[in-house]
């Protein structure tokens, strides 16, 4: 398996929806573009925002599985 890129947090953030056309959120250290969701239109799904790490909303918050992610392309993994 092909060895994933590494992103800093900063990096992450610049992929919003707003600052760039890229649509990333990380979970668990795993990130995901989200650009073909018309859910995540604009970077933000039910008051989430995209650019961010969604670890602990997703594992506590959300009304549905992480499972959803695994559509999605996967891109990189957060430098810790």
């Amino acid at each position: 398996m092909e060895e994933l890129p590494l992103f800093s947090r900063s990096q992450l953030a610049l992929r919003n929806g707003q600052d760039r056309e890229e649509i990333w959120v990380a979970y668990q250290g795993l990130i995901y573009e989200l650009n073909g969701s018309r859910l995540w239109r604009n970077g933000q799904h039910y008051g989430q925002w995209a650019g961010q790490d969604l670890t602990a909303e997703l594992d506590q918050k959300a009304p549905h599985s992480a499972e959803h992610l695994k559509r999605f392309k996967l891109v990189g993994r957060l430098l810790l």
